[in-house]
């Protein structure tokens, strides 16, 4: 049985569904992630990019060049400007997790460029990290 899973921006505007399994959580500590969830880190899930659905509203994209000197297209609603997903082009979408309309029932299964972490944020021994992205 193929599980379904809703979510959105924080304005109500964009409206999605994933057909599929949305992947293991990763927490990521780069710079960039800290920016644009205006946070300590970003978290995302990895999903196949045919399982993503737009199911209300549109989203509107741009590039950027991460610190791994890959280039992503970012996806954000339009209106309130929340990140929705990144794409690489490579099949995959990275959701932005916070977007799920349910997250409680996800545990990250791994941190990234931890050498980037804020110093007050501790990490469970029992969760793999990697100081950089490879």
């Amino acid at each position: 049985m193929t599980e379904t899973y809703s979510g959105g921006c924080q304005c109500g505007f964009v409206k999605y569904q994933v057909l599929g399994d949305i992947g293991r959580l990763v927490i990521c500590h780069c710079t960039e992630c800290q920016r644009q969830s205006a946070s300590a880190f970003g978290m995302s899930l990895n999903i196949d990019a045919t399982c993503f659905h737009v199911i209300s509203g549109s989203l509107k994209t741009f590039q950027v060049l991460c610190d791994s000197g890959r280039r992503k297209t970012c996806a954000f609603c339009p209106r309130c400007g929340t990140r929705i997903y990144h794409d690489s082009d490579n099949g995959v979408l990275s959701i932005k997790a916070g977007t799920l309309n349910e997250v409680s029932e996800l545990t990250p299964s791994a941190h990234y460029w931890t050498s980037r972490k804020l110093p007050w944020v501790d990490i469970p021994n029992d969760v793999p990290s990697y100081i950089d992205d490879d």
